[in-house]
């Protein structure tokens, strides 16, 4: 909701700015805000989830090398190529992307609810982008925007993987540098900035509606998993377009009501999931956020956090039992049949 609800916000940021600058912008807003809270917690201690470690950083640069660097250029470049009704419609490949490498690469869990509920609510994007037509203007333009969404796929897979430590922090290094290559890249293309109050009003936004977002979506992943997480934000170009008709008096028009349709449906079949079968967790030792629960039985050692939730290293041991679950931290098993 975040994240669509700032499409139309942003639209009245537009004005003496390039998209590109206006994108980076928020993103800087996001990474030094979140920055700062990271340093202000930090100073006194109260930092409640596990840092970012060495172990995380191959990780880290990969998703911000493709979904901050890569993806923005290749957008860029092919925006510049490719007719808007083709490129709107392009974008929701995100989605599809994103799960495509869960499931192919990651094996993460699917069954046939899951992806018939995602491919729903990705169509239901696809129907608020469809204008009427679909002009290509050739390959390479729609080649560029299609990698585009290649990154930032592959930018939320492997943001995954440090799911388990501090989303502030993670959110914070991401913004910072997409909001430097996108500000960059807007300067290049003769991008002039924006009055003070203007470029103030962006870098707000851009905390809460790219950061604060950010954080939800690096907790959702931690306890949805990839797929899932990348399914329910496919939703904010409904959020978005909503928005337009409330702030800047938008056309309904039937596409409105049949993607509204299409992504109810998506939804439903998202949470009325019941996943459950018996599983065995294999030996694990990592750090986050935890409650002792049934699958957190392990002891204390000395200095280790007193109260709960709290966060400290701490080691699994096998165990194996039943119970409804999503494919978390906790549970990367695989699956027979």
């Amino acid at each position: 909701m975040l994240f669509g609800a700032s499409t139309p916000i942003a639209k009245g940021l537009l004005a003496g700015t390039s998209p590109q600058l206006l994108a980076g912008l928020l993103y800087l807003g996001s990474g030094l805000g979140l920055g700062t809270l990271w340093l202000l917690r930090r100073a006194k201690g109260t930092t409640p989830d596990a840092p970012l470690t060495r172990r995380d950083m191959p990780w880290l640069g990969g998703a911000i090398l493709f979904g901050g660097v890569l993806a923005p250029l290749a957008l860029m470049a092919g925006l510049m190529r490719t007719p808007a009704s083709a490129s709107a419609l392009m974008l929701n490949l995100e989605g599809v992307f994103t799960a495509l490498i869960a499931w192919m690469v990651f094996a993460e869990n699917v069954d046939k609810r899951i992806a018939v509920g995602m491919f729903a609510i990705v169509a239901g994007g696809a129907a608020l982008s469809w204008q009427g037509r679909m002009a290509w203007g050739g390959a390479a333009g729609p080649l560029l925007v299609v990698l585009a969404c290649l990154g930032w796929a592959i930018d939320n897979n492997l943001t995954q993987k440090v799911s388990a430590s501090d989303p502030v922090q993670i959110a914070a290094i991401k913004g910072l540098v997409a909001g430097t290559v996108n500000v960059a890249i807007g300067l290049v293309l003769g991008g002039g900035l924006p009055s003070p109050v203007r470029i103030g009003g962006a870098m707000t936004l851009g905390l809460f509606a790219y950061g604060v977002s950010l954080v939800l979506y690096v907790l959702a992943m931690r306890s949805l998993g990839t797929a899932r997480t990348g399914a329910y934000f496919s939703l904010a170009p409904f959020v978005g377009a909503a928005g337009g008709l409330l702030f800047w008096h938008d056309n309904v028009t039937p596409l409105f009501f049949v993607a509204a349709a299409l992504m109810a449906a998506g939804l439903w079949l998202h949470l009325t999931e019941r996943h459950e079968h018996l599983h065995q967790h294999e030996p694990l030792t990592h750090s986050h956020r935890h409650v002792h629960d049934e699958h957190h039985r392990h002891a204390h050692g000395q200095g280790d956090a007193e109260g709960e939730p709290h966060t400290h290293s701490h080691t699994h041991e096998p165990l194996t039992h039943r119970h409804a679950h999503f494919p978390d931290i906790h549970h990367r098993h695989g699956h027979e049949g």
